[in-house]
């Protein structure tokens, strides 16, 4: 299989994208390459343009800022799996980064590319609806921020104008000391999966929950946010039967039917996954084992 014909640009600056973006008919954007290369091979995707970001000067950086973490778009994958600062302040994506394909596609996709493909069984858009993250984004007009929860447009379909370039990723970080869990359940290690679950948990200084956070992915066409998680774990002590109470809540999201799951059988992982990943979540908040 083999792509079909294109002209191929390489921008020196966001604002060169931009400007190409904005002045060639049927244009896309290059990143890792990871999700668009095999479209390009089966002939789903046919672009007369594409516009490679790899050269473009300071999408590559991770680092803090006011109190949370920035990501530029064309950080690899590998790198988010071997950053300390990852690790220090975002445990969840660290664990999360494992389960995105294998070392090979690491080596090549990038934090940028995953969310602006916008697959909802994508282990980065997971972790990014459960932080309630914030997408920065380029265009002729200057440069906007979106919350991650609005970003999402339906299947594999994002917010982003034709002519905007998403620059980085934003991610709040949790008090020291939080809990985090994420697992997913795939028909293969690297597959994406069939659901996801990412939690987060907070607790104060007399042992209770004092905040948590719930993300399933791969169930609908976005991530979903299941806020009423927080309500429902909020002031509990942590025992099994309060995070089996708050899983309970994973029965009334939307799922889909496909080839690899029913719809119902996706709503029961979410269920299963989401009790794992409080009950992780909370060992690593008390100090237990990870």
């Amino acid at each position: 299989m083999k792509p079909p014909p294109f002209s191929y640009h390489t921008p020196q600056s966001v604002a060169e994208a931009v400007a190409l973006l904005g002045s060639l008919d049927n244009a896309r954007l290059l990143a890792g390459g990871q999700s668009l290369m095999p479209m390009l091979n089966m002939r789903y995707a046919q672009p007369d343009h594409l516009i490679d970001l790899a050269r473009v000067a300071g999408l590559d950086r991770i680092e803090g800022r006011d109190g949370g973490l920035e990501i530029g778009a064309m950080v690899r994958q590998r790198s988010v799996e071997f950053s300390e600062d990852v690790r220090r302040l975002c445990p969840l994506l660290a664990e999360a980064i494992r389960f995105v394909g294998h070392r090979q596609t690491r080596n090549r996709g990038t934090v940028g590319g995953s969310i602006a493909h916008c697959d909802s069984a994508a282990e980065i858009p997971t972790v990014c609806a459960a932080l309630e993250a914030t997408i920065r984004i380029e265009g002729p007009s200057g440069w906007r921020e979106i919350p991650f929860r609005e970003f999402p447009a339906g299947y594999l379909m994002s917010s982003l104008a034709p002519d905007e370039v998403l620059v980085s990723l934003y991610l709040p970080v949790w008090a020291a000391g939080h809990g985090h869990g994420f697992e997913e359940f795939a028909r293969r290690h690297g597959d994406f999966a069939i659901v996801s679950a990412a939690a987060l948990l907070e607790t104060n200084k007399d042992g209770r929950i004092a905040r948590a956070a719930l993300a399933i992915g791969g169930a609908g066409a976005a991530p979903v946010r299941i806020d009423a998680v927080e309500t429902e774990l909020v002031g509990r002590a942590g025992e099994r039967e309060a995070f089996a109470a708050a899983a309970d809540l994973c029965s009334g999201i939307e799922a889909y039917d496909d080839i690899h799951a029913s719809g119902k059988y996706r709503r029961h992982l979410a269920r299963v996954l989401a009790l794992r990943a409080f009950t992780k979540a909370w060992s690593r908040a008390v100090g237990g084992p990870a």
